[in-house]
């Protein structure tokens, strides 16, 4: 499994963060510690484009929802996009998708920041 990466992107006013590789136990501490580090920062809104994620377990679903709430607690907002299918499938059963926003573009999800 391909180590985690994150590539971040300025578009508009959105930081555009590419995830790469595995979210699971293994890679948590690493993937969570960069994702919040993106909110410590102060970017407002952050678009976590999931393309590249190749694997994603309960740990990795965990840190969705954790960096989901800290963006929250200091007034950001963050969003997913182009959510493989298994991991959108992961979302659904676990009813994440009712508190995670999810978009199928990079693109929409800017959109759907911007209004």
């Amino acid at each position: 499994m391909a180590d985690p990466s994150v590539e971040t992107a300025v578009s508009g006013r959105c930081l555009v963060a590419r995830v790469s590789g595995g979210m699971d136990h293994a890679s948590d501490p690493a993937l969570r510690a960069q994702l919040r580090q993106l909110i410590v920062q102060g970017n407002r809104f952050i678009v976590l484009d999931l393309s590249r994620v190749s694997f994603c377990d309960s740990s990795g679903l965990n840190m969705l929802l954790g960096v989901w709430r800290q963006a929250n607690a200091v007034a950001s907002v963050v969003v997913l996009a182009c959510v493989p299918d298994r991991l959108r499938r992961i979302l659904q059963i676990t009813g994440a998708d009712q508190v995670l926003r999810v978009y199928d573009t990079v693109t929409d999800a800017q959109a759907g920041l911007n209004t």
